[in-house]
């Protein structure tokens, strides 16, 4: 952002990369895949590099406002500095952050998750797969995010996107309004769990799991971490390969721990909407 500032540009975006966007290993090819997008499309992008900081949501839900208002503050003095109007992020925490709590403190800024920025550029027919690409015919199911779904209302954006693969899309039982968390989120992410039958993630990756394989015996079975059935196990599986599709760093790293943990590796993966257009796209991501 400061080159194009030296130059007298201004970018059509500003890329809010966030903190696991720039530190987390898996995470970063998600930050990869979409910057490969919006170099494939043209669109004219910065990113504030050091200058970037934490959007203070970890702080903030952990209970320690006076740390969430400085580095909001100062995250909203360099975006004052560069005259910044239009953000996008991958992260629906630095997403629901930035649109919804920097307001209180002088921060005014359009707000785009990536979902609805890449639901807008096929819209306008600047990304769109011939025949659905490589993951045509496949099984994949999406997992809302809660800080993207409930806090923000956008349930249709990451569907559209992955409607354009022309997958079979195979929706849990809990999704939407009723989608279940993935245990991280309210700064649970930076935590151990409590005590308790079933972790969160685990009995969410079940259903995504329960629902790839169309196995209705283990949906049924899945009662809540507070059932007294949590954690029983279903009939004899029959196992199938498919895609957990998400729109969220922290439900990344859950999701996929879970798919460990039910050792389902080798037939599950856990993408991001953005890897899933890329590949798509022939990118390489």
């Amino acid at each position: 952002m400061s080159n194009l500032a030296a130059a007298g540009e201004e970018p059509e975006i500003l890329f809010w990369v966030g903190c696991a966007g720039a530190f987390d290993d898996r995470y970063k090819r998600v930050t990869r895949a979409f910057v490969q997008i919006l170099e494939h499309v043209g669109v004219k992008y910065a990113v504030l590099g050091m200058e970037e900081t934490c959007t203070g949501d970890p702080a903030k839900r952990a209970g320690n406002e006076f740390l969430f208002q400085m580095q909001a503050m100062q995250n909203i003095t360099t975006f004052e500095g560069y005259g910044i109007k239009k953000i996008v992020t991958a992260c629906p925490h630095c997403f629901n952050t930035i649109k919804n709590e920097y307001p209180a403190l002088g921060g005014n800024y359009e707000v785009i998750h990536h979902s609805t920025f890449l639901q807008q550029l096929i819209n306008e027919g600047r990304v769109g797969m011939s025949g659905g690409g490589e993951f045509k015919g496949q099984r994949i199911t999406f997992h809302d995010s809660c800080y993207l779904g409930r806090s923000n209302n956008i349930y249709e954006a990451p569907r559209d996107v992955l409607a354009t693969l022309d997958a079979d899309l195979v929706e849990m039982k809990r999704s939407k309004a009723n989608g279940l968390c993935c245990g991280a989120g309210g700064a649970q992410m930076w935590k151990e769990p409590e005590p308790g039958k079933k972790d969160i993630n685990v009995e969410r990756t079940e259903e995504a799991l329960a629902t790839l394989d169309g196995n209705a015996a283990a949906l049924a079975n899945l009662n809540g971490v507070e059932s007294g059935n949590a954690g029983a196990t279903p009939g004899p599986r029959q196992d199938q390969r498919g895609i957990i599709a998400v729109s969220c760093p922290f439900c990344m790293t859950m999701m996929s721990d879970g798919v460990k943990n039910k050792d389902r590796e080798s037939s599950v993966q856990v993408f991001d909407i953005a890897e899933l257009i890329a590949t798509a796209e022939g990118l390489n991501a």
